[in-house]
């Protein structure tokens, strides 16, 4: 499910389920095993990318579907230990959006410390909603950390997907490139971040983030959005969505 290439001191995880790097269980799983290992073993940053065209197409709907209510707490219980698990890393991550990147491909980015988009035809968004699903309360500050509250009320409430231009002007991403240069872009950004004093960066990079780090510490969003998938609203959109993706 992931590759990962090392660019001397700068570890690149590679997301690679063909054909959306779609999140279940073993995905999320995976990612924090090699984000985890990659401190322990010395990388001074860490770059998410994902496949050509497809950075991820955010959960595995049709698969955490047949999961049953402990499987699907499980399920949110790791994904969200991920999120803090990337905002509160010990070296910068960033992430290179290498094309679309709804919904939890989105939620994966604005947990990253920077972010590089394909330039193109591709969408990123947090379109829960438009499947029925509520946005959890600290991906919701997550986004609001990079767009403002109100642009990000708007944002989630309607489940806009946005072009790479749109998310930059917004903020929602920092810089875009060639869908070809997209790592390459996000390198130069880690190589350049680690240039600097290492402690004095990072103590820096996530003092001026701890209070949104203590909010996601102290959530109960496994518990509420486990509630949330087993109602009614949500189970017949989910449903719905797997009949469109299967036509």
């Amino acid at each position: 499910m992931l590759n990962t290439i090392e660019h001397g001191e700068v570890l690149e995880i590679r997301m690679n389920r063909p054909p959306a790097n779609a999140l279940n269980v073993e995905m999320v799983d995976s990612i924090a095993s090699a984000h985890a290992s990659a401190c322990v073993q010395g990388a001074q940053a860490i770059i998410l990318s994902g496949l050509p065209g497809m950075f991820s197409g955010g959960l595995d709907v049709p698969e955490l579907l047949q999961l049953d209510r402990t499987a699907i707490n499980r399920f949110w219980t790791a994904f969200l230990s991920l999120m803090t698990s990337l905002a509160g890393s010990s070296v910068p991550v960033v992430a290179a959006i290498t094309g679309h990147s709804p919904a939890g491909g989105a939620v994966l980015a604005v947990h990253c410390d920077y972010r590089v988009s394909a330039a193109g035809s591709f969408k990123i968004g947090f379109n829960e909603v438009r499947v029925g699903l509520p946005v959890p309360r600290t991906i919701l500050l997550a986004l609001e950390r990079l767009v403002g509250g109100r642009r990000a009320a708007q944002l989630a409430t309607s489940g806009l997907l946005l072009s790479p231009e749109q998310a930059r002007d917004c903020g929602l991403v920092d810089e875009l490139a060639e869908p070809d240069a997209v790592v390459q872009q996000a390198l130069a950004w880690a190589q350049q971040t680690i240039s600097l004093p290492p402690i004095a960066m990072n103590r820096t990079r996530l003092l001026a983030k701890d209070k949104f780090l203590q909010e996601l510490k102290a959530a109960d969003d496994a518990d509420v959005a486990t509630d949330y998938w087993f109602s009614e609203e949500t189970q017949a959109a989910m449903q719905g969505l797997v009949e469109n993706l299967r036509k």
